[in-house]
This record gives structure tokens, C-alpha cells and sequence, in this order.
């Protein structure tokens, strides 16, 4: 975790040029587009898998219902359905 911190605090001291940032940025979009594949390739209908509301902070579990490009649909109930990133599930 000391790494991560370290990371933030020179992000945030402003020692790096825009192109510099910018290659960050890309970076880390890259990180997670290869979380959420991996993430989709172990997913199928039906699998049981939780998220966290990023509003709330609540941890909800439902059954994957249909999985796109970028988003997978989750049935927690009989009416709600959420469209979540794929790299924000996790097996439930």
C-alpha cells in the first residue's frame, strides 16, 4: 500500500508534465479494460456475482442477466436490474 501512496502523493505534488499525465491516464484505462475482460470471460448467464453501489457504498448481489461490450446486466429482484462495469463484479 506504501507504493500506491507514494504514487498519489507525486501525481498530486504536480511534478509531472500533461503528456506525462497523460500517459498515466492511459495506463490505467488500459489496466481496466484487461480486468473487465478477464472479469467477462469468467462470467456467464445465470452466475451469482456482487458490487458495490457507488453511491450507497452497499454491497448488492444478483444474477448476471445478459453480458455486453462494456457493461453486464445484474438482476438483483424481481423488477430491478443494474448496469454495472464489468470490472466492478466479483463472484458472489
Amino acid at each position: 500500500m506504501t507504493e500506491i501512496s507514494a504514487i498519489n502523493g507525486a501525481i498530486l505534488a504536480g511534478n509531472f508534465t500533461n503528456d506525462q499525465l497523460t500517459s498515466i491516464t492511459d495506463a490505467i484505462k488500459f489496466a481496466r479494460a484487461q480486468i473487465a475482460q478477464k472479469n467477462k470471460y469468467t462470467l456467464t448467464v445465470g452466475t451469482k456475482v456482487k458490487f458495490t453501489n457507488s453511491r450507497t457504498g452497499t454491497v448488492i448481489t444478483g444474477d448476471v442477466q445478459k453480458i455486453n461490450r462494456k457493461f453486464v446486466i445484474v438482476k438483483t429482484g424481481p423488477l430491478n436490474t443494474w448496469r454495472v462495469p464489468a470490472n466492478m463484479l466479483s463472484a458472489a
